[in-house]
């Protein structure tokens, strides 16, 4: 066991974190205001972000930026403990989080300079600032969770390396098969709900491999 385990395992812990603050602000404050509900007037979300810009600021550094940075830390923390019995495996899994790392950021990034960009327009121009939010949506809904094929991946091909390699408890990587596989169903149109399966199913993953890489062997 080494402190780069230990800095994984606080990594995940604080990716569960951040999964736990994106359903509550969700859940509290955008849900019952109707936000990103693609059948409402786009101009409402529009001045939804101009009342709530600081919170919509906060949420998409904490969802999408710090949730990124975690990944990162977090997978290459496994890959150093899991390459010796499964290296290939580990190698393709590990590059599938760096990618979600990477797109998830991104994503995080879009959505904050895209939130000035549609709140500044709406000053001048309601009605483009309306068009300019449903692309915005898009994009960011594709990127961070629209469908969770990279993060699916990541997860299964992670537990499958994990009942292999024989590391951390083997009921661990078979919940995490479960996720991972129920993160791949959301590219099929008529399974996208098990997005949330995924979502919550991650917090109780990400906090038990976090206690597990903490506790070592």
């Amino acid at each position: 066991m080494t402190h780069f385990h230990r800095f994984g395992g606080a990594a995940a812990i604080g990716q569960a974190v951040t999964f736990i603050i994106g359903f509550w602000v969700y859940a509290t404050l955008l849900g019952e205001a109707g936000y990103g509900s693609l059948s409402a007037d786009p101009q409402n979300h529009v001045r939804f972000l101009i009342d709530n810009k600081s919170l919509m600021y906060t949420w998409n550094l904490t969802i999408y930026v710090l949730f990124g940075i975690l990944l990162l830390v977090h997978s290459l923390a496994l890959h150093d403990r899991m390459k010796g019995e499964a290296p290939h495996l580990m190698q393709i899994a590990t590059a599938f989080g760096l990618m979600w790392s990477t797109v998830i950021i991104a994503c995080g990034m879009v959505a904050n300079v895209g939130t000035h960009v549609v709140t500044t327009i709406y000053e001048t121009d309601p009605e483009a600032a309306g068009t300019a939010w449903q692309s915005l949506s898009f994009v960011v809904n594709g990127l961070g969770g629209g469908n969770e094929i990279i993060g699916g991946l990541w997860v299964t091909l992670l537990s499958v390396a994990g009942l292999k390699s024989g590391h951390l408890p083997k009921p661990l990587h078979i919940l995490g098969l479960v996720i991972g596989l129920s993160g791949l169903a959301t590219t099929v149109p008529p399974l996208t709900d098990l997005g949330a399966v995924f979502g919550l199913g991650l917090i109780v993953w990400y906090i038990w491999m976090g206690i597990s890489l903490l506790r070592g062997k």
